[in-house]
Parts: C-alpha cells; structure tokens; sequence
C-alpha cells in the first residue's frame, strides 16, 4: 500500500514533533543539510491567545419573551426584542404548516434570539456576533459556541451566539436571510447600547464589529458583509434597509459558497479583513469552498486590510460547534466516516482560539503584533495543536504581476506591459484550480486561474547523468514599474504554489534533434504534399508527446516510494543584469498535496483524495539583495525567474505573483530570525 505522503513533513513545536506545511514571511532556522526540515519559533511577542484575560465574564439572553421550544428565550431573558419580517428572503415551500406549527411563528415574525457573553466593566467593547449553519432545527446549535464567547468576554470582547434555529432544517436557498439576520441583530444591538435601564447599555463599540459564521453561516457572513453596504435586496428592490455598520472582521469557518446567488452571481466581498479555515476531514462540506470568497475579497478604499486561510489537517466540520461534535453525518457517521484519524474536539477547537481571538484582536483591537500569525503559523510555536497545516495570505498593499485571469494570452501579466516567457518546460498551462467535492455537487472549481508548469532537466538517452540547462519561467517587468510601485526594503515577493505528483519524462537530445533534421535536409526537395503533411504530423506528435509524457512517465518508479519534498529557487534581476537568488524552501517546504481519505471503506463518493491548497510564500527582496554579490538595485528590478533548478524533474501550481509592503509587525519578527 502507498503511504501517504502526509507523513513526510516534519516540524518541532515545543520540543515535540509534529507534521505541517507552513506559510513564510522570512527564512526560519533551518538545519544546514536540510532545509526542507523546519522548526518553528515562538516570535510573537504578545500573550498567548489561549490565555483567558482577567475581566470577569457575565452572560444573559435576549430574545422574544413568547418562544414556546426555547425556555431560555421565554422564560430567562434579560430583555425582549422585537420580531422581523423574513418573508421576502425566506421560502419554507411544503414544510410551511409543520414548522409553523412547530416553532409557532411564520417567517414574516422572526426572532431575534440570542445567548451572550460580556465582560463586567465600564467598557465600551468590540462587539462580535457568532451564527451556526445548517443542523437539525430541533437540536439546538447556538450554545455550541459558547467556548468562543466565554474565552472571548474574558479578553474584552462582547460575543453573542444568535439563534436561526428557525431556518435550519430541510428548506435551501435561505443563506441570505442568516445574513440579513446578522444585520438586523446589529440593528437591534445600536437599541440595546442607547437604551436606557438596558444591562448593556453603553458597553458597546459599535465602530469595532466582527461576524463569525460557521457551515451555511460562513457563506452568510459574506452575504451579510455584502448586504451592509447595499440600500436594497438585490433579489427584490422593494426590500430596502439602511445599515452601514462598521464591520471590520469576518470569519467563515467551513463555510459553504453560493447556495444563495444575489441577481444569480456569487457575492462579492469587499474591505473587510477576513478569515476562513476549514478541516481536512469535513464529512459534510467536502471541499473548501472558502477558498472562492477568499478569491472574491477585494481591497478597493486604501485602508489596511487582509484576508487569511488555513486548512487544517484532521480537521472534521462538526467540532468547531460543542453541540455538532465529530458526527457529521448525524449519529451513524461511523457506518461510513473514518472517525479515528480525527483530531481530538478539544485540539481543534484550541486552533479556533488561536485563530479567531489573534484575528480579532488584530482587527478590532489594532493589536498588529498578531498579524505574522496569519502569514507564517510556525512563529506560533507551541500554541497550536500538532497536525499539519497550508496557510494563504494577502494584504491590501498586494500589487499583482501575474494571476492568470486577464485574459487567454498566457505570455501576458496584470500590470500594462508585463511579458511572460517559459524555457525548456515540458508543461505550461493555464487552467482552473478544481475543488474535491462529493459527487453529484454542482460546483468543482475554486474559480480561481492558475498556472501548471512541469519540467524535466534530463537529457534523454541512456546516459541518465546528462542533463540541460535548467528549465524556468520568468515574468518581465517593463522599464520603470519597479520604480513606480516603490520596491525596495519592506517589500516582499509574494506568490502561491503547490507541488504536484506529475513527473515529465526526459528532454529530447538537442543534438540528436539537429541531426535528425539534417538527416531530413538532405532527402528529395520535391517530397510532395503526402511527405510534408507527414513530417508536420511528426513535429505535433513530437510537441505533444513532450506536454504530456508526464502521464506514462511514473511507469519505471516504485509504487511505494514516497516523492521527497520538491526544491526551486527565485531569482531576481535587475536593470543592469545583475540579480540575486534565494531557494524557495529556505521560507518553507513545497509539498503535495495532503492525502485524504474521510469514508471508512473508501471515497469514491468524493472526486479525488486530494485538495488543490496552495501554500503563500512571502520572500523580503532584501533576502535577493543579500545573496547577491554584484549589488542588485531593488527599485529597478526588471525581471522575477521561477528556476527549476534544484529538483531534476517535477510539476508545480503557481497563483498570485506580486509584491507586498510588509507592515511594522512583520519586520519586527523578521529582524528577530
């Protein structure tokens, strides 16, 4: 049986091993033989957050005073809201009579129900509101977050866990109304902070707002972000509203993406900073789909901004929320989910707290120190539990050169101007980035373009030490852009990559080709039209045969060998020719894919055993300056070159070229390496 090439990574955190994939901003210390064997670092110089702060923790309900399931929304609230009218954004089709009769409103009487957690003190606080997804209605999910809203309050966070219970269950096409709930909570919460007598009465920073949705609720805090800045229901214009809060944090935890369509589009997200991660093992939401709303996220008003993803490995969907649990496929899961390579529930709600309390502390607090977090976890050290890890990250100063969506001409980058060249690659190729999904699912793709680039050094023939230059993909920058976008010290390379299992097979013999092509020279000049239709035939098969010998290429290999940890350089260049070369793997290891297996007997339920995850890279160009021996001049650079020089054959996924200014933060934690 083949291992699984998840087994390869190695990293030590706290003196223990441990398995990831890491993210970088700057070289770690990294042994002298082997750099693809990493140790993290604890680099942060602020307190831990899985450490509880020192402010007393109080909780109450508020809610309709009349629920007839929920006696802590009747019986137990501190004080009543009044309902909304969902009618327009909600269909309960044919199961109208029984869940009306069950929960004893209709959808033009929703409540605004909710459990939260505060801190005792004058305040005032950020405010953070949390939503579950879709579960049995009757099994209620709101206190599953409760973990988050304790530890929260404690640091100086007001957290309140809403109920939409109501709308869970087998209705579809509703993700619209949990965000449009979020808001009118909002609503709601500008009442409690002014109202006189009302315990929360002027605790509130209604400047400082994050949203945090979990499964459907992930895709409705995007929907919610987007609804904030809109005066109608894109759906239905006569459903107007006028919101404009001040939501500067959204948090998607394996979250789905488009059940709901605004005017049949997927929603674009703008200026918010945002954060999404998701498990590996989910058995109910199969592929990353955040991954598509990471995409979306633009950065257009000029403030500092970021977005962030991780994808956790062992992760399941269910453990995020106390009251889902490891199940998610209800209580038989075991017939058909692998349950025992799970992360422990605890292990992966301690990565939540990390992530969600560092997230916002950076982003209502302006606590930066945070920030390197989400660009490299390694500095993390010990806070977060042993398992693997792929990471992505851009800031709003990302400036691209390459992303592969403008346009069909793949010599071509964003900016005016930009050339892209390959050489000696067997395999260039732009294409959609796929998602794993459950058979059956209408969505398979990331919506994302990147590149595909396979390369082969060795010289074919049976001399196997014979090998060619080596192969390179290269982006050039026209004159005075590098000027023009100021790069120089505090600018970083920023791109995404993954490695592929896909060898190509050897490079023709370049002098076997000459010859052979002499050899034709010296034929009848008057062949006819049968011969030259051959000989065209011949240099297609030839050009073909090259693209894709990657496919009978792994014929001579052992079945169970385990591919090593692949290894590339960059190289920079400037106006004048000189440059300076770092190696890709110094910032962290370029793996494979992670292998995943959720079914208990096998996945051909799913479309792959695999997740296409690229891993951010993120290279100070002062590291090119460094190793450059002729002085390279950072604010003429002319030309980035992809140099396939350090494994002899291979394939890669390269997304998202460009350059970054790193923030204060993140040179503090270079400045320690």
């Amino acid at each position: 049986m083949k291992p699984s090439n998840h087994l390869l990574p190695i990293l030590l955190i706290g003196g223990s091993l441990s398995l990831t994939l890491s993210g970088c901003m700057g070289a770690l210390e990294l042994a002298p033989d082997d750099s693809d064997r990493v140790l993290a670092q604890h680099l942060l110089d602020v307190p831990s957050p899985l450490e509880s702060g020192d402010l007393l923790v109080r909780a109450l309900y508020y809610g309709s005073g009349t629920d007839k399931n929920r006696p802590e929304y009747r019986d137990s609230v501190a004080f009543t809201t009044e309902s909304v009218d969902a009618s327009k954004l909600v269909s309960l089709g044919g199961s109208a009579k029984s869940r009306n009769k069950y929960w004893g409103f209709k959808p033009d009487s929703f409540p605004l129900n909710a459990r939260v957690w505060y801190p005792e003190g004058p305040g005032p606080y950020p405010l953070v509101l949390v939503a579950h997804g879709n579960h049995n209605m009757k099994d209620f999910s709101d206190p599953g977050y409760e973990y988050l809203g304790r530890h929260l309050a404690s640091r100086g966070f007001i957290l309140a866990s809403l109920d939409m219970n109501f709308i869970n269950g087998g209705i579809r096409g509703e993700n619209d109304a949990r965000g449009w709930l979020f808001l009118k909570h909002m609503e709601a919460w500008e009442g409690f902070n002014a109202e006189e007598g009302n315990p929360l009465q002027g605790l509130v920073d209604m400047d400082n707002i994050g949203i945090i949705g979990h499964s459907r609720g992930g895709e409705a805090v995007g929907h919610a972000a987007a609804f904030n800045t809109l005066s109608h229901y894109p759906d239905d214009a006569t459903l107007t509203w006028e919101f404009g809060f001040d939501i500067k944090a959204v948090i998607a935890i394996a979250p789905v993406d488009g059940q709901y369509r605004p005017t049949s589009r997927l929603a674009p997200v703008s200026n918010v900073n945002y954060l999404v991660f998701h498990g590996t093992h989910d058995g109910d939401v199969s592929s990353f789909s955040g991954l598509r709303t990471y995409k979306r996220i633009r950065f257009t008003d000029g403030k500092p901004h970021f977005k962030a993803s991780v994808y956790v490995h062992r992760a399941n969907h269910g453990q995020w929320n106390t009251v889902w649990g490891p199940h998610d496929r209800g209580p038989r899961s075991g017939r058909s989910l692998d349950l025992r390579g799970l992360l422990d529930g605890e292990e992966q709600r301690r990565f939540a707290l990390v992530y969600v309390t560092g997230f916002l502390e950076s982003c209502l607090k302006g606590r930066e120190d945070y920030l390197p977090l989400f660009r490299d976890h390694r500095v993390a050290g010990g806070w977060l539990p042993k398992t693997m890890y792929i990471t992505q990250f851009q800031e709003s100063s990302f400036r691209p050169l390459a992303a592969f969506e403008k346009d069909i001409d793949v010599t071509t980058g964003v900016a005016q101007g930009i050339e892209i060249r390959g050489d000696s690659l067997a395999t260039w190729r732009e294409d959609v980035l796929p998602l794993r999904s459950r058979s059956g699912t209408s969505s398979s793709s990331q919506e994302n373009q990147a590149v595909w680039l396979g390369w082969n050094n060795r010289i074919a023939g049976k001399d196997t030490t014979r090998v060619g230059p080596a192969a390179a993909f290269a982006i050039e920058l026209p004159s005075g852009l590098s000027s023009e976008w100021n790069t120089g010290p505090g600018t970083t390379l920023d791109f995404m990559l993954t490695a592929l299992d896909q060898t190509p097979g050897p490079r023709k013999d370049p002098e076997a080709e000459k010859e052979k092509e002499e050899v034709a020279g010296q034929g009848e000049a008057d062949e006819g039209e049968e011969s030259g239709r051959s000989r065209g035939g011949s240099r297609v098969g030839r050009f073909f045969s090259g693209v894709f010998s990657f496919l009978s290429s792994d014929q001579d290999e052992d079945e169970d060998e385990v591919k090593p940890p692949l290894r590339l350089s960059v190289r920079v260049v400037d106006a004048e020719g000189r440059s300076g070369k770092v190696l890709v793997n110094r910032y962290g290891p370029v793996r494979r894919p992670i292998e995943i297996r959720i079914q208990r007997r096998n996945d051909q339920q799913y479309s792959g055993n695999t997740e296409m995850v690229l891993q951010s890279f993120s290279i100070p160009l002062e590291d090119f300056a460094a190793r450059s021996g002729d002085g390279l001049d950072l604010s003429t650079l002319a030309e980035i070159q992809f140099l396939f020089d350090e494994t002899e054959a291979g394939t890669v996924v390269l997304d998202e070229i460009g350059f970054s200014r790193m923030r204060e933060a993140f040179l503090k934690v270079s400045a320690s390496r």
